[in-house]
């Protein structure tokens, strides 16, 4: 293999691997009978955040020792990356929501592309592997297809770290004697490059400077679990980041913290039906951006310690959306609200900043009936428009909620294919559905 410099290695490989897309697939369907005066009542529990628990499994690599992390989500993105880590010498103990983690060796320094494909998360091993063990190999991302999602900021900093970095026939392969202390500026914000450089620079020889970090209360979540490790960070939840490096990190018991987006999108449910609905087991301070938009629609949200109590109102009002890192309105929630909007009383602008290719849910939604123009990184949403059921298509993990959402207040039947995508992310989404009221099952050609 030959050196080469970020910008050539990303050029030469595609990011992303789409799915063909077949409708009567023999993969799992949801079939919905809504209907337009449909409310959903009662209680749901939200799970732990699917994109707080995957950096925190990559985590268990960088020590020899046991993790123990609770409020682990059953979701398949969590079972894809168990078994990609299996392979590189993992051992672990799955009891309900509690997992243990050991990898006292490693077995292979190479994440497959056959795993790695199946969801972006699993490139966080390399900074670990190559942190610990000083080699790794690990196939170019893969995962929703919603947008070109480059790693150039992840190797970049590698790179200054001291990672050589080359590429063969699509797997990255990086080495380092050991990682050194560098003062890393991020050209923009990156969740991923911010965790993946945290966790690398724990075992750097000396201080390591991350500048313009993302804040997202998952990026926290996992330097508290480094910290119980042993790790030195200060600057956790802001833009500038230290870590000193130390010889070795330890095991810890870390809890994870629930899933904004889960929450966020059964709140949506709850104002989408007029419903009246409690979320337990949430953080609403992760989501008040979410929780703001949603009570200037209409909605009435209540606020009691980790409980949410969301009434949707008869009458939903239009609200302009624009997506932004955290604390700013997440793009996970755009979908969702997308289809809040077209029951609004007005007509609504979403503005889509982080993913350029975020908008294919709208295909979808016009199927169901839905008025909505998109125009570059615009949609406009065009309220209020009754929708009526139809056989539909998930294209992504977030499309697949906002499908579901409609198909609660379309007349009639909505078949959802390839639901494949929702489990990556949500744990029995149509069984905390059903308890809610809403005639959903799961189903097989």
């Amino acid at each position: 293999m030959s050196p080469l410099s970020v910008a050539a290695l990303v050029g030469a490989f595609p990011v992303e691997f789409p799915a063909a897309i077949v409708y009567n697939s023999p993969v799992e369907k949801i079939r919905i009978q809504g209907r337009n005066d449909f409310q959903l009542k009662g209680g749901v529990r939200i799970g732990g955040s699917k994109n707080a628990v995957l950096p925190a499994l990559a985590a268990s690599l960088l020590t020899g020792e046991k993790v123990h992390l609770s409020n682990i989500p059953l979701v398949k993105d969590v079972f894809s990356m168990l078994k990609l880590m299996k392979e590189l010498g993992l051992d672990y103990h799955l009891e309900g929501t509690n997992l243990t983690l050991e990898v006292p060796k490693i077995l292979s320094e190479e994440a497959s592309y056959n795993l790695v494909k199946v969801m972006r998360a699993s490139f966080l091993v390399l900074g670990p592997l190559l942190a610990r063990f000083g080699k790794a190999i690990v196939a170019q991302p893969g995962g929703c297809a919603i947008g070109l999602r480059p790693v150039d900021l992840h190797l970049a900093g590698l790179q200054r770290l001291g990672a050589n970095i080359t590429l063969e026939h699509g797997y990255i392969k990086a080495e380092a004697d050991r990682l050194q202390g560098a003062d890393i500026r991020f050209e923009k914000k990156t969740v991923g490059g911010t965790e993946h450089l945290i966790m690398a620079a724990t075992l750097a020889r000396g201080e390591t400077i991350l500048r313009n970090c993302a804040q997202e209360p998952e990026i926290s979540n996992l330097c508290e679990l480094l910290i119980k490790m042993g790790a030195k960070i200060e600057g956790v939840g802001e833009e500038t980041v230290r870590i000193v490096g130390v010889d070795a990190l330890g095991g810890a018991d870390h809890e994870i913290i629930p899933d904004r987006i889960e929450a966020g999108t059964f709140l949506v449910a709850g104002a989408l039906t007029h419903g009246d609905i409690r979320l337990t087991g949430t953080e609403p301070s992760h989501i008040m951006t979410t929780i703001e938009k949603l009570r200037y629609s209409g909605a009435t949200i209540d606020i009691d310690g980790k409980t949410l109590h969301v009434v949707g109102s008869a009458e939903i009002r239009p609200q302009d959306v624009t997506t932004s890192p955290y604390p700013g309105f997440p793009t996970d929630m755009q979908a969702q609200f997308m289809v809040l909007m077209t029951q609004a009383t007005g007509t609504s602008i979403i503005t889509e900043t982080i993913f350029d290719r975020r908008f294919q849910h709208v295909n979808e939604l016009l199927r169901l009936g839905a008025a909505i123009e998109v125009l570059g990184d615009k949609a406009v949403v065009h309220g209020r428009t009754p929708l009526s059921g139809a056989e539909v298509i998930a294209t992504d993990l977030r499309a697949s909620a906002s499908l579901i959402l409609a198909g609660l207040i379309a007349s009639g039947e909505t078949i959802v294919n390839d639901v494949e995508h929702i489990d990556r992310g949500y744990e029995r989404i149509e069984e905390k559905l059903r308890a809610l009221g809403a005639r959903i099952e799961r189903f097989r050609d």
